[in-house]
């Protein structure tokens, strides 16, 4: 197999977005930080977009359908962010510190 045609086989973009859920998932079990657990679930997007647009091009009949998912999931990454990022900077003004171990207050 020539490696310039390896972008026409869709495992090779599955096995990608796999690695991409894997990373995004240790990322979210391992992290402490409140900034990396974001980044992770950012990861997480990342796989499920991509896993979007390999079913898209390699199976779907309509191209436009992955496309208009794949614009929805990057609106609701980036509402993600912004509700995550004023959510962690309140958090840090009332407790200074941006990890997760730290903030037992609010626990219920």
């Amino acid at each position: 197999m020539n490696l310039l045609q390896l972008h026409q086989r869709p495992a090779v973009y599955l096995v990608l977005a796999a690695l991409l859920l894997a990373v995004g998932i240790y990322g979210l079990i391992r992290r402490r930080t409140l900034i990396g657990m974001l980044i992770a679930g950012e990861l997480i997007f990342s796989a499920a977009s991509l896993n979007f647009m390999t079913v898209n091009r390699f199976y779907a009949p309509d191209p436009a359908v992955g496309q208009i998912f794949v614009l929805f999931i990057m609106g609701l990454a980036a509402a993600e962010v912004a509700i995550a990022l004023s959510v962690i900077i309140a958090v840090y003004r009332n407790y200074r510190s941006i990890h997760s171990n730290d903030l037992s207050e609010l626990k219920g």
